[in-house]
Parts: C-alpha cells; sequence; structure tokens
C-alpha cells in the first residue's frame, strides 16, 4: 500500500486526503520512510526536515486541507531555495553555514498554500552543471538505470519523485536543469516565462538567466503546482506583474486548430534515431486532433551555446566574488575553473553577448506570429552513463553536458515558457522525452497541448523499477 501511494500524483494524494483514506501525518510517513530507506543510495536528498514535516502535518484541519490544491502534499525543494532555519547549502562546502533567516518567495507561497516540505534536494554544485554529478554530497542515480546519470543540474528533485520519495519537487533552471532531468528521469519538467515566478531567496547563478522551475508526475499536477508559486515580488527586478492564468482550466480543452511550430533547423539535428521516431510519433498524433503542423526556422543556432556561457560565467564570477577571498579552497574543481573563465571574459564580449540574447528574443518571438506552440525533442541523447564526458553523434563529438541542453539552453535566453514531458521509452529501457514551447505568459497553451499528449495511452511510460 505505502509503495504505490508513493509513486501517485499529487492529485490522487489530494483525493485520498479530503476523503479521509489518509491522513497528513501518515502520508509524510510513508515518504519519510522511503527517504530513511533509499537515500544513502539515491543522494536525492542533502538535508530532510522530517520531524518539521510531521509537526507541520499533524496541525493541518480540515478548513487547511481545503485551501489550495496542493495542501497536505509533501514536495522538495532543490538546495538553493532558503527555507527558514534550514541551510542552504547550494551543493557545496562554500555555504556550510548558510542557514536561512527566511523563505525564498516560492516557498512562502508553498508554505501559505499549506505544502509539506520534506528537505533540500541534491544538485550539480552551485548549479554549475547538467549532469548532476557532486562530490560533495554524492551524485544522485537515474531511476531507470542507477549506472545512468540523473541529469542536472536539479538531479536531487528528479530523482526524488522519480525513486518515489516524493510527489513534487521545485528546481532552477538556467539552461535546461530543470527540464532535462525531468526527460531523463521520467518526469514533466517546467519552465515558466522569465518573471513568470519570482527568484528572491533562490541562490542565484546567472541573474539574467535563472528561473524557478517544477518538476512533477504529471500536467495537472504542473498546473496546480504554477498557480500557486507564481506571483509577483518588486525585490525580484526580473518580476513582472500580470494576471496569473487558471492553468488548471486549460487542461482537457480541444487542441483542434492549434498551430504546431516545428523546426526546420537546429533541433531535430544530431539527434538518437529513436528520439526522431518518437517525436514523429508525437506530431502524427498532434496532426490526427486536429494540430497545424507549421515548419518554423530558428536564428542561427551557430554560437547560441557560447552566447549563454558568455553571459553566464561573469555573472557567476559577480555572484561569487564575495567568497572567493576566504573561501576559494572550498569550492569544487569544475566549478572554479567555470569561474576562471569568468576572469577571462572582457566586459565589451559580455555586452556583445548580450546583444545577441535580445536579437534571439525578438527572432523568436516573432516565430509566435506564425505559430501557437513550438515541438522540439527534450534532448538529443538518453540518460548516459555516470562518468561519460563526451558523446560522438553523426561523427560530432560533443561534451556531455552540452548534449544534455542542446535543446533547452536557447529558451533561457529568450525567457519563453518551455515544458519537457515523457513520450516514450528507448529500447535501452530510458524515457524519451519532447519539449513543448510557448508564447510568453501562455503557459496555459503549453500545458493545454502536453496534457492532451499525456491523457493518449500511446505516450505513456512505466514507472521505473526500484523496487518495494
Amino acid at each position: 500500500m505505502s509503495d504505490d501511494i508513493a509513486f501517485q500524483s499529487v492529485k490522487t494524494l489530494r483525493s485520498m486526503l479530503q476523503r479521509g483514506q489518509i491522513t497528513p501525518v501518515e502520508l509524510v510517513d510513508i515518504f519519510a520512510a522511503r527517504i530513511a530507506e533509499r537515500n544513502s543510495q539515491v543522494k536525492a536528498f542533502i538535508t530532510t526536515t522530517l520531524d518539521d514535516a510531521r509537526e507541520q502535518a499533524s496541525r493541518l484541519s480540515r478548513a487547511d486541507l481545503d485551501c489550495s490544491p496542493i495542501a497536505g502534499i509533501p514536495y522538495a525543494a532543490k538546495d538553493l531555495f532558503d527555507v527558514r532555519g534550514v541551510l542552504t547549502s547550494a551543493g557545496s562546502r562554500v555555504f556550510h553555514d548558510k542557514i536561512a533567516k527566511t523563505d525564498a518567495f516560492v516557498i512562502a507561497r508553498l508554505r501559505s498554500a499549506q505544502a509539506i516540505s520534506l528537505g533540500k534536494t541534491n544538485l550539480h554544485e552551485f548549479a554549475y552543471g547538467a549532469t548532476g554529478e557532486n562530490p560533495v554530497f554524492g551524485t544522485s542515480l537515474n531511476a531507470y538505470d542507477p549506472t545512468r546519470l540523473p541529469g542536472g543540474s536539479s538531479s536531487g528533485s528528479a530523482a526524488a519523485i522519480a525513486f518515489g520519495l516524493v510527489p513534487a519537487a521545485l528546481g532552477t533552471d538556467t539552461g535546461g536543469s530543470v527540464r532535462a532531468p525531468a526527460a531523463l528521469n521520467g518526469l514533466v519538467g517546467l519552465k515558466p516565462t522569465m518573471g513568470r515566478v519570482p527568484t528572491s531567496g533562490v541562490v542565484p547563478y546567472c541573474w539574467s538567466l535563472d528561473h524557478v522551475g517544477l518538476m512533477t508526475r504529471t500536467i495537472a499536477d504542473c498546473a496546480d503546482l504554477l498557480s500557486i508559486v507564481s506571483g509577483y515580488d518588486p525585490s525580484d527586478p526580473a518580476s513582472i506583474n500580470r494576471p496569473i492564468d487558471n492553468y488548471a482550466e486549460a487542461l482537457g480543452q480541444d487542441i483542434s486548430g492549434l498551430r504546431v511550430g516545428i523546426p526546420t533547423n537546429f533541433y531535430y539535428e544530431r539527434t538518437d534515431e529513436e528520439i526522431l521516431g518518437a517525436l514523429e510519433d508525437v506530431k502524427d498524433y498532434l496532426g490526427r486532433n486536429g494540430a497545424k503542423l507549421v515548419p518554423v526556422t530558428f536564428p542561427d543556432m551557430e554560437h547560441s551555446r557560447t552566447v549563454s556561457l558568455t553571459v553566464q560565467m561573469p555573472e557567476a564570477l559577480s555572484a561569487h566574488s564575495a567568497y572567493l577571498q576566504d573561501r576559494g579552497h572550498l569550492y569544487g574543481a569544475d566549478f572554479r575553473a567555470g569561474l576562471a573563465l569568468g576572469q577571462c571574459i572582457l566586459a565589451e564580449h559580455y555586452v556583445r553577448a548580450k546583444r545577441f540574447v535580445e536579437v534571439y528574443r525578438q527572432q523568436t518571438n516573432r516565430l509566435f506570429d506564425e505559430v501557437d506552440l513550438i515541438l522540439t525533442p527534450a534532448t538529443p541523447e538518453i540518460a548516459k552513463k555516470i562518468g561519460t564526458v563526451k558523446v560522438n553523434r553523426d561523427g560530432v563529438e560533443e561534451a556531455i553536458g552540452n548534449a544534455i541542453t542542446r535543446f533547452t539552453t536557447f529558451f533561457n535566453m529568450t525567457g519563453h515558457p518551455a515544458l519537457t514531458m515523457p513520450c516514450a521509452m528507448h529500447t535501452h529501457g530510458l524515457p524519451i522525452g519532447l519539449q513543448l514551447v510557448g508564447r510568453y505568459f501562455d503557459e496555459s497553451t503549453v500545458l493545454r497541448a502536453a496534457h492532451a499528449v499525456e491523457r493518449s495511452d500511446q505516450f505513456s511510460i512505466p514507472l521505473p523499477n526500484v523496487g518495494p
């Protein structure tokens, strides 16, 4: 019974709570037991707050359970989010003493909605890396094959859901750090529009590209979670004050007439053949259900990754300059190398990269004059073995982190909402994911189309075989 509950959607768990089939304390205890049994191997959590979770659960009244779509539901947050009274390690020895005095904006929203935090999840140190490998706290595992990478940097959030340790989690996404691990672990991952969800109280990596992201099992759970964490915070310069849609209301609506853009360049190149085949099936399904497939051409992407890194590294260096003199020796080797790269980038290079970003935004925005959504693969590769450094596809060698995020990074620069979700299983027994991208602040249409795909048994995938 408890193992079945651990893999249920938030919506199902909410129904059980409201019908009295399970109490909030019993629900917390089920996940707490799984964390106790498995986390030493899975390495999903850095810090757990299970006693606080039980106490909060014991105080919930019937009225509390009716106050929001996630009331009484346990969740976890990547260890970049401040949770009052809890260490924010950022996956590093550098922040060994950083106890949060207040909640991050989104944590405060979840606390008000009576969601229950179970703790802080693992990550690539300071979110610098797409593999999720962490030499300090260990590397989280891929639930479908524990010898393979979970993807990063929000590796622990993906592992926590995929292994049944929590039903929903928060991450951050600067180049695909929510969407890629969600795709590699058979989950839903959403990067909302830049400014839709405030980043206040989240350790920054790159202010210009950082987004708060969501991971869930289902599209409906993602819609409900987005409705809670969206909002405006004047203390966040990127936050935008505009109405929040009723995201759940969009689900189940007809997709007939939706114009779905299919990129003619970059997004279907140098990609695993089975991933391409799965996307063909998705295209056929959308067409059969009334969507119109429209070819679209993206801006020249030759320099897009260089542009992203040229923005990232000086901003990361600026964010960490206060710690380098006294704590520089505590940084991991790869992040230290990244900060050194930031020192070599001239102001002229940074400004030029920012101008590229603005051109990318304008050119991509114009594509949405022709289409309502854009469909791409989530990743060009399935999850690779832990320790993989490079991959070779069609005679081109590429660093594994670059490959994992090749199809996601661009939309952090443009700021458009982007969602990944499972759509097939590879013959290697690993999930294949798709990515849907929408207009600014039109998460409703993205979720609507994603839900239409999710409802078809054709695209459902099995749960990972992680044992009882």
